[in-house]
């Protein structure tokens, strides 16, 4: 079985996901940025409405994704909200300015959102080493790694995807997500074994 995870910005995108059978919802606002962290009020409509997970986006802003003290403040505070609000699961991801994982911001808000998974977001594909990377992040507990191997889309990145596949050994998820399109996405998920796929337009990957 493979789950589509639907990333959606609204209500009607939410339930359009839905209906199209998506497995889990990745909430967020500014699509055109890769997603900032949703309305507080969009969360709880969405929350009470959905028949499925919903993860939450924590991510202040576009552009570069370090955060200063006063950013992983805030970060910490969406968290919270997010578990008070009982999502199911936080998105999230933050870098060095030399473009490494930040392991103890990232330590610091996997342990605020605990029981909660986490998954490491796109940031992840601005990352030389991501074989490394995977290693920290499973050390750090993550759950989940959504990327596209590095490349504009995720078919591009497909031998990255599966060559991190093969090193996870499932000890975290990889999502292949970047651009993934209803006529290829079984392909993709045969040439790299991902058991899950991402994108803001919605795939039915349900068994006919």
């Amino acid at each position: 079985m493979v789950l589509f995870e639907a990333c959606v910005d609204s209500l009607d995108r939410a339930r359009a996901a839905f209906t199209a059978g998506a497995g889990r919802l990745e909430l967020c606002s500014h699509l055109e940025v890769d997603g900032l962290t949703p309305d507080p009020s969009l969360l709880r409509t969405v929350l009470a409405e959905s028949r499925i997970p919903v993860f939450v986006m924590i991510r202040l802003r576009g552009g570069a994704f370090t955060a200063s003290e006063a950013e992983l403040l805030v970060m910490e505070s969406q968290i919270d909200l997010a578990l008070r609000l009982e999502a199911h699961g936080v998105v999230m991801g933050v870098l060095r300015e030399d473009g490494r994982i930040d392991v103890p911001a990232m330590r610091r808000l996997i342990e605020c959102a605990k029981p909660l998974p986490v998954t490491f977001h796109r940031a992840f594909d601005r990352i030389k080493d991501k074989f490394s990377a995977l290693e920290t992040l499973v050390e750090l507990g993550a759950s989940r790694i959504l990327t596209s191997g590095g490349a504009p889309s995720a078919w591009e990145g497909r031998e990255m995807i599966r060559g991190l596949v093969e090193q996870s050994r499932g000890r975290v998820e990889i999502v292949a997500g970047g651009k993934v399109r209803a006529d290829h996405w079984r392909d993709l998920v045969r040439t790299t074994g991902v058991r899950e796929i991402h994108g803001s337009v919605p795939i039915d990957v349900r068994e006919k």
